[in-house]
């Protein structure tokens, strides 16, 4: 329900600064929440221009009203329930599109969709779900045609038809690749020819990408194009959670592009828990905790999934041990998987779950160690594929050795294990982990997934010119929508960012993509633009993003939006926090802490339990696990704010008499800056934008504003904490009042982010959200911040005055 302006303030949203806006409306942030919407989009390729610079820019604190006053409240979990049974299709006709002359238009009524008689599962639904999509979507009605034969299509007129090369004889002539796909416009039919049924399928979800750009039922006249796919795998991790997969969220995948998914990460898909019930190293003691898979969970999943032509792929969890017991214990373990699931298409062996002897990423150990456990872990591979392979030779056998080292000076070991693997293997390379950069002059690198570097990294180029020497293809992790980098942001608006790793990944060659571990696939417009650049013939990057632009906020808001568009992609890469640490995912969630404050959790202090190991949470704040939360050290020691620099950054190597603070909180400054600078564009588009338009608009912009609070948050939490340790040495009472005054100025602006932030959290629910951990913070708990930092405010910062002054 939306909340009303209290009548007697007469207040406007052009007079709401961001306090004006907490005090003076009804509701207030703490009771605020909202429903995310899926709006349309439409086609257009003008170039950019400053035309938008003109016009008026709205602060964070007018939009907060607009977002207050115009979207409804939101429980958590609400975008997945959305997500499990909403409609895959909604109405994307725009009423005021015309159609041009070099273009046709599907008559609202009067065409037919023809496809062969008994045709296979994944092409009748890919026609049903196409009827359902021109229904909806288009507002065309269409019947289907089954016929015993198809041939006679040039002959067919006022029809969609759709078929394969063998059943439509003289199409799809130049098709060479499974999955591609050709299309042929006339103004009295349309041909779709897949190479195969999933070509079919994906050259008729391409159809509906198309009228959904130009938000109409019109494609070009003599449109006749031939796309081959670039990929022959591209799956994606669900970012609902472990085992989440509705028929709705494999229906949203498939048409964004992808056709497999991951899944039963961390267990055998029979159920096996050997490994993690019988061995005391230390991943197996992690594995311990891993959810049970339960087959028949499984046996539906890949079921429900080939209906829509998605492949499953699972891993193999086992601890080889390079004895002959263990060997047969292993063959045992794959012929048992591989019998009871014939259907799965492919092993990931990801080191965490599949490792040699003693588990561990070799950082420190000597190259004669980390050389024989290669081999021994590439012999552990060897006996998955002859055991895969002795049943059925298409399985794919996916070796991920994504702990070991990645730093760039590890390439030749690297390399060392592309030698040791066995041929028929794929090599699943992470893309960007370990990529060095430099600030100010010091060599740092990415320490996890991360946007700032479009990558490959160093070790991944040595690796993928190894593979190519030795004939094999490879596959990589990469992110390609969202990050680990701002992991609990659902995507990442920086599309001029991906697209530059889109082309990357085709300029290397990679023959096969797991995107976005694990922060998973759901809708969004990041996702639909990679979907395009899978393909060969895929428009350019400036006209597709002209047309998504306009499709989302409205042709007259498109250069706004991609002016904002820019601006974040270069704010992205300024950022020098990278993986999966506070600042980038819990920073609007972590209090400043001044003192030690109150457990809100059992502790274990003076127990004989290890506080340390009794739990993965932090009991001072125990909202999310340990890793994410700041705290400081309260025997002031040690500069916290300082480690989590250097850490963040890998710039650990550098001398400890050289600050690194500074300098990172100079590049995370910059970065939100220019997050700002693309504000002014986004808010703006987003308050012009038509009516039908306006929920996409408004959530496009709450979910960018959230990224730039973590960027500020994140320094706000390092800064404070590096006065804090200012304070605490210096006995000068004016110093220490300059240090207050700065320590209160950063708390009044955390405070107002906070209630921004809780306002966008209360109206999106996937904001928040990672689903390794759940919610890495939710309203709850940024109330229970703001609880601190008042206390901080009013009774923690006085009392610290009155102490120093005496």
């Amino acid at each position: 329900m939306r909340s009303k302006v209290n009548e007697s303030s007469h207040v406007t949203k052009e007079e709401l600064t961001r306090r004006d806006f907490i005090g003076k409306t009804t509701a207030g942030i703490a009771t605020a929440a909202f429903s995310t919407g899926i709006a349309s989009i439409g086609l257009s390729s003008c170039k950019k221009g400053n035309k938008s610079n003109h016009i008026r820019k709205y602060s964070a604190g007018e939009f907060a009203y607009e977002i207050e006053q115009t979207l409804p409240e939101e429980e958590l979990y609400d975008y997945h329930k959305r997500l499990s049974s909403d409609p895959v299709h909604i109405l994307r006709r725009d009423p005021e599109a015309r159609k041009n002359e070099d273009e046709m238009m599907l008559p609202d009524q009067g065409w037919n969709l023809r496809m062969r008689k008994n045709n296979s599962v994944i092409i009748q639904n890919a026609v049903l779900d196409f009827q359902d999509y021109l229904g909806i979507s288009q507002h065309v009605r269409v019947e289907i045609e089954e016929k015993n034969t198809i041939a006679d299509w040039q002959d067919v007129s006022q029809a969609v038809v759709v078929g394969t090369r063998e059943e439509l004889p003289g199409c799809g002539l130049t098709l060479e690749t499974p999955k591609s796909y050709e299309i042929t416009v006339t103004p009295d039919r349309i041909i779709v020819c897949g190479y195969d049924e999933r070509g079919a399928m994906f050259g008729l979800f391409n159809l509906e990408s198309r009228m959904n750009l130009r938000e109409a039922p019109f494609l070009p006249k003599g449109l006749k194009i031939a796309r081959e796919s670039l990929l022959d795998t591209r799956m994606v991790l669900s970012w609902m959670g472990w085992m989440e997969w509705p028929d709705r969220l494999l229906s949203h995948l498939v048409h964004d592009g992808f056709d497999a998914i991951f899944a039963s990460v961390y267990a055998n898909p029979n159920g096996d828990r050997t490994t993690a019930e019988t061995s005391t190293d230390f991943y197996a003691r992690l594995l311990y905790n891993m959810r049970k898979q339960d087959p028949d969970r499984v046996k539906d999943l890949i079921v429900r999934a080939g209906r829509v032509g998605i492949k499953v792929y699972t891993p193999i969890i086992y601890q080889y041990l390079g004895t002959r017991e263990s060997e047969m214990g292993l063959r045992k373990l794959v012929r048992a998987i591989v019998s009871e699931f014939p259907d799965i298409r492919g092993y990931i062996l990801l080191t965490e779950g599949f490792w040699y002897k003693a588990w561990g990423g070799g950082h420190g150990a000597s190259r004669k160690y980390m050389q024989e456990w290669a081999r021994n872990w590439s012999k552990a591979v060897k006996i998955v594929e002859e055991e895969c392979h002795r049943t059925d030779p298409s399985i794919e056998i996916i070796p991920w050795e994504y702990n070991i080292d990645f730093r760039p000076q590890n390439s030749e070991i690297k390399r060392y294990f592309i030698q040791q693997l066995p041929l028929n293997s794929i090599p699943m390379l992470t893309w960007e982990n370990g990529k060095s950069f430099e600030l100010d002059g010091m060599k740092g690198y990415l320490r996890d997934y991360s946007l700032s570097q479009i990558g490959p990294a160093e070790v991944t180029v040595a690796q993928i010119d190894e593979a190519e020497k030795r004939g094999m293809k490879v596959y990589s992790k990469v992110d390609t929508f969202a990050s680990w980098q701002y992991g609990t942001t659902p995507y990442l608006p920086c599309p001029n960012q991906w697209y530059d790793r889109y082309m990357a990944l085709e300029k290397y060659g990679v023959k096969g993509t797991l995107e976005s571990w694990s922060s998973g696939y759901k809708p969004n417009f990041i996702s639909e633009i990679r979907a395009w650049t899978c393909w060969t013939g895929a428009p350019s990057e400036e006209e597709l993003l002209n047309a998504v632009a306009a499709r989302i906020f409205g042709v007259e808001q498109k250069e706004q939006v991609l002016q904002a568009w820019e601006h974040f992609s270069q704010a992205i890469r300024m950022v020098p926090d990278t993986g999966p640490n506070m600042g980038t995912n819990n920073a609007i969630g972590n209090p400043l802490f001044f003192s030690e404050p109150p457990a809100r959790a059992a502790t274990y202090k003076y127990s004989w339990g290890d506080q340390e190991k009794k739990m993965n949470l932090n009991p001072y704040w125990p909202f999310t696990v340990s890793r994410m939360v700041f705290y400081p050290d309260f025997t002031n020691k040690t500069n916290k704010a300082e480690l989590y620099a250097r850490h963040a950054t890998g710039l650990e190597d550098v001398g400890g008499e050289t600050k690194i603070l500074s300098v990172f909180l100079n590049y995370l400054k910059q970065a939100s800056d220019k997050m700002e600078d693309g504000l002014k564009f986004y808010r703006t588009a987003a308050y012009n934008t038509p009516e039908s338009k306006r929920t996409q608009a408004l959530h496009e912009v709450v979910v960018a504003e959230q990224l730039q609070r973590m960027m500020q948050s994140d320094y706000a939490v390092l800064e404070f904490e590096d006065l804090r340790l200012q304070l605490a040495g210096e006995q000068e009472s004016r110093k220490t009042g300059v240090i207050l005054d700065r320590m209160e100025e950063i708390v009044r602006e955390e405070i107002d982010r906070t209630e921004l932030a809780l306002l966008a959290a209360t109206r999106d629910s996937r904001l928040g959200f990672q689903f390794e951990q759940d919610y890495v913070y939710t309203p709850y708990s940024l109330k229970e911040k703001l609880g601190v930092l008042k206390d901080t405010l009013d009774r923690q910062l006085p009392a610290a005055r009155r102490i120093k002054k005496s």
